[in-house]
């Protein structure tokens, strides 16, 4: 058996080497032919080293393809990874930084609320590019599996306007149904699930053990958990007041409701400081620019370690590998998948980008009727369902007009800001991210004629967050190179959460 597989971002390390693991460890895979392309030539280098190491060690023949053109990467590749983060950490830090000028504290901003919308600005941009390439140079019935955020903003474009068939995967869903069955003290194996809503928010609406329906005995459950009752507050007070439990960690969830960050002296009382992905302010964006400088710094040190062991019971929970093996082998594989959503969730738009439970074989990826969710998560989903409609538009035509409505109707956002500090917060971002938004050129223009003018609005140009942590060295990593390389290493950054890191 053989076919192309290509990775567009693969300088990054955890989920290129991860998923590749994940690949590689199908027995029918073995002689499949891989391309990596990047536009970092020194991270596309290492991580192709560190691939290659793996594959040789686990007795393959291939041979990966790495390459700067990304045309050359795609060429009849019947799957296409993307893995990319358009602007990399330097506007990743803006869309952090300038919404806390006024007032808008975020743990990720990367999916929703103003950091996740202009990272949908830069991403929809060039993944319109990317896909003309697809079009243009793949096989021709490639599956594009993406797993950039902001997933629903990016795979909506990429299916309306890219002209590519595209999937939206995410380990939300595996992580929190662990969750579940950990607080009603059950294996995971043992508690049936149905989750829908939307990427980030979506939603455990059946939680079922030898047919017994338990939705109603886990919000007791998880407040009387020794952890999660310290670290899910706002999981735990969305479940108690909306009746589901939120796929979404704390500090990702916290940001994309109006109740939860909007008053700085209040943030603490909802999040927890013993790992990031509980609420600090920029947790991601200080974990991932760790890994980045770790990565960098120690890489001859990755070559001397042990390499991946590409086999059955070491592969993550992350949907690629068992998509493609469906896809190929006839194998039933069942998870839950980002498409467009066409009736499977009845009370949400048919052009939505939902996520729902699905089944894959070689007939195809094929979606279940979930029929109606419960009004409350349902209205809850609409609300970010129109912020993400106003951002794609706006992305894909270069209208800073429904930009600027975008961020007014983000909950968030609008629970902080007024009109006139969002209409020139956008302006700052133009104007910041300008090298990465080719599309706003004359709204760019304008937008610097306006600051330039001055008579601004004031801001908090000092303001770090309500619970802003330090970016590590790479000596102080050092210290812990274990703890160092998991960070830099694996995808999903905050897999772990023990209790021994709760704040106390």
């Amino acid at each position: 058996m053989s076919f192309k597989v290509a990775f567009i971002g693969a300088g990054s390390i955890g989920f290129t080497r991860g998923l590749l693991k994940d690949l590689l460890a199908v027995p029918e895979f073995a002689n499949i032919e891989v391309a990596f392309t990047d536009i970092n030539e020194r991270n596309l280098d290492m991580v192709t080293q560190l691939c290659q190491r793996d594959i040789d060690e686990n007795g393959l023949h291939i041979k990966i393809h790495a390459t700067l053109d990304r045309r050359e990467a795609f060429r009849n590749a019947k799957y296409i990874f993307s893995v990319v983060r358009i602007g990399g950490l330097e506007a990743f830090q803006t869309d952090i930084d300038i919404p806390l000028k006024y007032g808008i504290d975020q743990c990720v901003g990367d999916t929703l609320c103003a950091g996740g919308i202009m990272y949908g600005q830069r991403g929809i941009a060039e993944m319109l590019e990317i896909c003309k390439d697809i079009r243009e140079v793949a096989a021709p019935d490639v599956l594009l599996l993406n797993y950039a955020n902001p997933m629903a903003m990016i795979t909506w474009a990429c299916n309306k306007y890219g002209g590519v068939n595209t999937i939206g995967l995410c380990h939300g869903v595996q992580h929190g149904h662990w969750q579940i069955a950990d607080v009603l003290g059950l294996k995971q194996e043992e508690v049936d699930v149905i989750c829908a809503g939307i990427n980030h928010q979506t939603w455990y609406i059946s939680i079922k053990h030898k047919g017994e329906d338990l939705t109603d005995k886990l919000l007791p459950a998880f407040e009387q958990h020794p952890e999660y009752s310290k670290t899910e507050k706002v999981r735990i007070d969305m479940l108690r007041r909306f009746g589901y439990y939120s796929t979404e960690s704390n500090g990702h969830l916290s940001e994309y409701v109006p109740w939860y960050r909007k008053r700085p002296e209040e943030i603490k009382d909802w999040i927890d400081l013993g790992v990031w992905i509980n609420g600090e302010t920029g947790g991601y964006l200080r974990v991932c620019t760790e890994g980045r400088n770790w990565f960098e710094t120690d890489f001859p040190n990755w070559l001397k370690d042990k390499p991946f062991e590409y086999k059955q019971e070491n592969r993550s929970k992350e949907h690629g590998s068992y998509i493609i093996e469906g896809l190929e082998t006839g194998r039933v594989y069942r998870g839950h998948f980002n498409v467009v959503n066409n009736g499977v969730i009845s009370n949400l738009p048919d052009d939505a980008i939902i996520e729902a439970p699905g089944y894959v074989d070689r007939n195809g990826i094929n979606m279940t009727q979930v029929g109606e969710l419960p009004l409350g998560p349902a209205a809850v989903c609409n609300v970010s369902i129109s912020v993400q409609r106003l951002a794609v538009e706006a992305a894909v035509n270069g209208d800073d007009f429904l930009l600027r409505q975008a961020m007014m109707m983000d909950p968030l956002t609008g629970a902080v800001c007024n009109p006139k500090e969002i209409w020139q917060m956008v302006d700052e971002f133009l104007v910041a991210q300008e090298k990465w938004l080719p599309q706003y050129t004359e709204a760019i223009a304008a937008a610097k004629e306006r600051l330039e003018l001055g008579d601004l609005l004031p801001t908090k140009d000092n303001y770090t967050g309500a619970a802003r942590i330090k970016v590590k060295s790479v000596e102080e990593m050092a210290e812990d190179r274990e703890a160092a390389n998991k960070n830099a290493g694996e995808a999903d950054k905050a897999q772990e959460r023990p209790a021994e890191a709760i704040e106390k």
